[in-house]
């Protein structure tokens, strides 16, 4: 008998974008893909008050979202590979067992990302999208919790297929807000000055600009995917203290800031540049808002929107950096 517990994700990392292959790792997570098939009937005055069954395709699409989950050091990479850089393997830190993954969004010039074969559904019924690659993703942490992920991934078509066999479980290690660490600094540097007792949550919301492209080239799904503008925003949790006010009053001056969120885990086997696992997240930009005084636990809050934009004076806009001891994502 079929069932939810029979249900899963697995991935396959395309040569040739498009051209589908076996799955290599399981998604340690939620998801479901979704057929976006389009079907059309056709409006037409022949007589019948119930219209007829004269119906077409023009497009088929598919689709899968990663539902919020705890996001891993080993794993999250792959939602990167799919938005926003194609690394594949770590660079090596020099002296250490760490494997550094530095994804930089975009500036001036897109960038290659890797497309996915994905396999999904339960014992009843396998499918698979191909041409996979991430239109948009969400990471986000509060206070007492594991940061979170959550992805939308496109595809080109849903298709029957069996699933990969013969794979297993990655190990993978839970990231902790409570091991994140607050920088904000003038454009001139990053990851100087740390606001301690100040961050109570955050939200990283990134829309790639990827979006499939149709054309006329013979088949109803689409035929490559094309970049466009990133958009990303970070919302900011804060206790209302000193460090809150100072950003209060960056926003309302138009200053540009830099920000860091560093989070730690479990230290490497071999320390380097790196002594533990990390997630880190650099961004550039600019407050757009700051809401009203709230309140938790009985202590006044406020959260600000960042709008992560590119600052000449920085070079950047915002680079994600994970560190494993993954020599190559499987």
């Amino acid at each position: 008998m079929a069932g939810k517990t029979s249900r899963r994700i697995q991935l396959g990392k395309e040569t040739t974008a498009g051209t589908a292959v076996a799955a290599t790792a399981i998604w340690r997570g939620l998801g479901t893909i979704e057929d976006q098939t389009q079907v059309v009937f056709v409006d037409e005055d022949v007589g019948y008050l119930s219209g007829t069954d004269r119906s077409y395709i023009p497009k088929v699409q598919a689709a899968l979202e990663m539902e919020e989950i705890e996001a891993t050091f080993e794993q999250f990479p792959y939602i990167l590979e799919g938005g926003v850089k194609l690394v594949q393997t770590g660079a090596t830190d020099t002296g250490g067992s760490g494997k550094i993954y530095t994804y930089p969004f975009p500036t001036t010039q897109s960038r290659t990302i890797r497309t996915f074969t994905i396999e999904g559904g339960d014992e009843q019924q396998a499918e698979e999208m191909q041409y996979s690659f991430v239109e948009s993703f969400k990471l986000s942490g509060r206070a007492g919790e594991a940061v979170k992920v959550s992805a939308t991934w496109l595809g080109r078509q849903v298709t029957p297929t069996t699933f990969t066999s013969g794979l297993s479980l990655a190990a993978v290690e839970n990231i902790l807000f409570a091991n994140t660490v607050l920088f904000i600094d003038p454009v001139t540097t990053m990851g100087v000055t740390t606001k301690s007792a100040t961050l109570l949550g955050f939200e990283l919301d990134a829309k790639t600009g990827w979006a499939p492209m149709y054309t006329a080239d013979g088949n109803i799904y689409f035929g490559t995917a094309v970049p466009g503008p990133c958009d990303i925003t970070m919302t900011l949790t804060f206790l209302h203290n000193g460090n809150s006010v100072a950003e209060k009053a960056a926003w309302k001056a138009l200053t540009p800031r830099n920000i860091r969120l560093n989070i730690t885990g479990s230290a490497l086997q071999t320390a380097g540049t790196f002594a533990n696992k990390t997630l880190r997240i650099d961004a550039t930009g600019r407050w757009e808002k700051f809401d009203k005084l709230g309140e938790q636990d009985g202590n006044d809050i406020v959260t600000g929107t960042f709008r992560v934009k590119y600052n000449e004076t920085a070079a950047h806009t915002c680079t994600i950096t994970v560190v494993n001891e993954v020599a190559s994502l499987p």
